[in-house]
């Protein structure tokens, strides 16, 4: 394997500490050439000092001698005093600033100083200890990529769950759990593991190793969608229990209950089963993408984990395999032959009906008289005699 390099680096949003002073930290998602993530955590100000460093190592490319060669990003100084309006307004600058580096020729982009400015720290791996005060704010990006401070309303209430079982972890970015443990979660991924912070510790952990504290996890699964989303398997998969299905890399599929502990219940032709949905990739995505979540691995089955211990008594029961394979087989014999599940606007559902309503029914078609010869042979004898009296 050649020479560490990163891939990309994203900004998950910042953090509002109060220990052992009020001060904002930055979160970003850096992705390495070996398909690892790692979340780190810098101020403003150190970012600030990076910057200015790397003009110094490559003052052409800074425009010091000529303002036309500059293709190192502008980035604005710290001011005298942070306060939350100001560490909102620069998300959107950061984020430029991550993707413009990354675009930079190799030089830079793989330049020990930015390398090791965005390696994983002690202080990274170390949550900052609550103070008696407060505890640490977290505020997350928006989904869509555009910060305004107007529409941030006040900080993102992390997600509390319980850990009910105990987890040994099997990675450097994964987190131990013991039963009972209480955890914040950061990020839900759909391949079944949340990225979690708890006291001192932080790391990704199976969903189903987690439940929250205020009701059943079952009810956060959406509803089942019979009409089947087409996806395709990036990587083959042997099934280990009998709701299982077991798929060859490149096949075809239809998604048609997407869980949140990764386990996605998937059709194959009339057959469905459980299928880890980091092994899945959406028709037209990026294949990158797709690969760089394989590497961590299926996360574990909540029917695999034993000794478990949920607290809560009742919780919404877990659809069977018959049940998926009646509903499946019926919107199968429903749907019109030849036809393949995709998204549908409302207008053309519309217009389908209205053609429906509007076009007239075929009338049946009048078959011929047939000759008087021809029924007299055909009726019975009572109308036989009937016909020769009228004679």
């Amino acid at each position: 394997m050649g020479d560490p390099f990163i891939r990309h680096i994203a900004l998950l949003g910042f953090e509002k500490r109060y220990a052992p002073s009020q001060h904002y930290v930055y979160m970003f998602l850096v992705k390495w050439q070996d398909l690892s993530e790692k979340v780190v955590y810098r101020r403003f100000t150190e970012i600030y000092e990076f910057h200015k460093i790397l003009k110094e190592m490559f003052p052409i490319e800074a425009g010091d001698i000529n303002p036309e060669n500059r293709i190192i990003p502008h980035l604005p100084a710290p001011r005298w005093f942070d306060g939350q309006r100001v560490a909102e307004s620069r998300q959107g600058t950061l984020t430029e600033y991550c993707n413009s580096l990354m675009n930079l020729p190799g030089k830079i982009s793989r330049c020990p100083h930015l390398l090791n400015f965005f390696k994983v720290r002690p202080d990274d791996l170390k949550l900052p200890t609550d103070s008696q005060v407060k505890k640490p704010e977290t505020y997350l990006m928006p989904r869509d990529g555009k910060s305004n401070a107007a529409d941030i309303t006040g900080p993102i209430i992390l997600q509390t769950y319980r850990a009910i079982a105990d987890y040994e972890k099997s990675s450097g970015s994964e987190m131990a759990l013991a039963t009972g443990d209480v955890v914040d979660v950061v990020e839900k991924s759909q391949s079944g593991w949340w990225f979690c912070q708890m006291k001192t510790k932080r790391g990704w952990v199976p969903a189903s190793y987690l439940e929250p504290l205020d009701s059943p996890d079952e009810a956060e699964d959406p509803e089942p969608n019979y009409a089947g989303e087409p996806y395709i398997t990036i990587k083959a998969y042997t099934a280990l229990l009998e709701d299982e299905i077991s798929l060859e890399q490149g096949e075809t599929i239809e998604v048609i209950h997407k869980l949140l502990d990764g386990w996605w219940v998937i059709r194959k032709e009339d057959v469905t089963g459980y299928f880890p949905s980091m092994y899945l990739q959406q028709a037209g995505q990026d294949t990158d993408q797709a690969q760089s979540r394989i590497k961590r691995g299926a996360p574990p089955r909540r029917s695999s984990i034993r000794n478990a211990h949920s607290i809560h008594q009742r919780s919404r029961k877990r659809l069977s395999q018959d049940t998926y394979r009646r509903n499946s087989v019926r919107f199968l014999q429903q749907r019109p032959r030849g036809a393949r599940p995709g998204p549908r606007s409302p207008g053309s559902a519309l217009k389908e009906e209205s053609l429906k309503t509007e076009r007239p029914k075929p009338q049946p078609a009048v078959p011929p008289r047939p000759s008087a010869d021809l029924i007299l042979h055909r009726c019975s004898e009572s109308t036989k005699r009937k016909l020769a009296s009228a004679v």
